[in-house]
C-alpha cells in the first residue's frame, strides 16, 4: 500500500517523503488518506471528480455496488484507503491523470502488487492528442498550433533526447510528460496488465485494464532514436535488430494486443497500426528507418539481402516448412518480397520461397540480382515500407 500511495501522489523522489519527521509525515497522510463512507458516497465523489459519462464508463465495467468495500480510489486531492482490507483488494480506481505521476511504471508495479490475479485497475490521461485538441479549443487554431507545437517540443520530444530527458525530469520531476495512446497501452502491458478498454471522454481518455501477470523484468522498453528488437536470426537465434525509431515508446509490447484488434493489412503487418507516428510513417516510406540495420551487418548477425528479419509472433505465424527453411540463413536488410514486389501477406511468404529456392540454385549471384531489383523497385515508387 504504502509504494501505490506515495507514487500516486508524488511523495517518493524529489519529495523525499520517507526522510521526513513523524509528525510532518502524519499531518500529510491526514490530508490525503481518507474513507468511502458507503457506495452513494462513492458515485458521489467520482461525480465531484470526473463527469457522469465516467462513473457510467467505470460502472459498466466494474460492480461498484458490490465491491465498494474493496475498492481503492484516488482523486486529485485524496486516497480513500482507511478501512480496506488489503489482502482483498478487487479494483484501484485512480482518477488523478497518470500524466501528473513522476513514475508511471512504478504506479504501475504499485498496483499491480496490491491486486489479485484478474484484478481491475482503471485510470485516465491526458494523450498528447487529447491535450492538442484541449488547446485548440481555447485559444484557437493559429494560437493553438503554435502553443501545441510549443508543448510537445517541451513534453513530448525533449524527454526522448538523450541527456536532455535527465536535465526535462530535475526540472519538472516529469509531472507534465506528454504520454501518447501507444506508450499508455504499452506501458500497462508491460507492468502485467491486459488492456480491457480505452476510451476518450470529456476531454481525456480512460482505461480499464486487468491484472494477468507480473510485470516484465528481462525486458528493457526502447525510449530513444534508435531501438533494438528482438528478431529471429539464423538458427533460431533471437538477435537485436537496429531501427531508428518510427513508433511510440512501449509500442513493442503492443503487438499482440494490435494484432487481436485488428489484425493484419494486405503487407503482412498490424492493421490501423497507431503505434506508427507522424515521422515514423515518412522514414518507412522512404526506407530511412532500416539504416542502422547496416550494425547488425557488420557484426555479422545480417546480410544485405536476404529473408525478413521476423518477430516471434510473425515467425509462429509462418508454415512449419518455411520456420524450418528460414532458420538455415541470416536475415537481409533487403527482404525478398521488396526485390520480387510481393508485399502482401501471402505475398511476402511466397516471395521468400522463390528466394531460397533461387539461392540453393545459384548460391553466388542470386543476392545480387535480388540486390538490383530491391533498389530499382524502391526508387521507381514501385513498392512503399508500410
Amino acid at each position: 500500500m504504502n509504494n501505490y500511495f506515495q507514487y500516486v501522489h508524488n511523495l517518493k523522489g524529489v519529495a523525499q517523503f520517507e526522510k521526513f519527521k513523524p509528525a510532518v509525515r502524519d499531518a500529510i497522510l491526514t490530508v490525503l488518506l481518507r474513507q468511502l463512507e458507503d457506495y452513494n458516497f462513492l458515485e458521489k465523489t467520482i461525480l465531484k471528480e470526473a463527469h457522469e459519462d465516467v462513473l457510467k464508463y467505470i460502472s459498466d465495467h466494474l460492480d461498484l455496488k458490490s465491491y465498494y468495500k474493496s475498492i481503492i480510489l484516488t482523486t486529485n486531492s485524496s486516497s480513500f484507503i482507511e478501512e480496506v482490507n488489503f489482502d482483498n483488494v478487487r479494483a484501484i480506481i485512480n482518477l488523478k491523470r497518470v500524466n501528473s505521476t513522476q513514475h508511471p511504471n512504478k504506479l504501475f508495479r504499485a498496483v499491480n502488487t496490491l491486486l489479485p490475479d484478474a484484478g481491475i485497475f482503471i485510470g485516465s490521461v491526458s494523450t498528447y492528442n487529447d491535450r492538442k485538441l484541449a488547446i485548440y479549443r481555447r485559444f484557437g487554431k493559429r494560437l493553438g498550433l503554435v502553443l501545441w507545437l510549443s508543448d510537445f517540443l517541451i513534453n513530448r520530444v525533449i524527454p526522448r533526447i538523450h541527456y536532455l530527458d535527465k536535465i526535462y525530469y530535475a526540472l519538472t520531476n516529469g509531472q507534465f510528460h506528454s504520454i501518447s495512446k501507444s506508450e499508455m497501452l504499452g506501458r500497462l502491458i508491460y507492468c502485467g496488465f491486459e488492456i480491457i478498454d480505452f476510451k476518450a471522454i470529456n476531454g481525456l481518455s480512460y482505461f480499464v485494464a486487468m491484472k494477468v501477470k507480473d510485470p516484465v523484468k528481462s525486458k528493457n522498453p526502447s525510449f530513444y532514436s534508435i531501438v533494438k528488437l528482438p528478431r529471429i536470426g539464423k538458427d533460431g537465434r533471437i538477435i537485436s535488430v537496429y531501427k531508428f525509431r518510427t513508433m511510440h515508446p512501449y509500442s513493442e509490447f503492443l503487438q499482440d494486443y494490435m494484432i487481436k484488434m485488428n489484425g493484419y493489412n494486405d503487407k503482412g503487418k498490424p492493421a490501423e497500426d497507431y503505434r506508427v507516428t507522424r515521422w515514423g510513417s515518412y522514414m518507412r516510406k522512404l526506407w530511412l528507418d532500416e539504416l542502422p540495420q547496416i550494425i547488425n551487418v557488420l557484426k555479422g548477425e545480417m546480410k544485405i539481402v536476404g529473408i525478413r528479419p521476423l518477430s516471434i509472433v510473425r515467425f509462429n505465424e509462418f508454415p512449419e516448412d518455411m520456420q524450418q527453411k528460414r532458420i538455415k540463413y541470416k536475415p537481409g536488410c533487403f527482404p525478398p518480397y521488396v526485390a520480387l514486389n510481393m508485399p502482401d501477406d501471402k505475398g511476402n511468404i511466397e516471395a521468400e520461397r522463390i528466394y531460397i529456392r533461387d539461392l540453393a540454385m545459384y548460391p553466388y549471384t542470386t543476392d545480387l540480382k535480388y540486390f538490383f531489383r530491391a533498389v530499382y523497385n524502391i526508387l521507381a515508387n514501385k513498392i512503399r515500407s508500410s
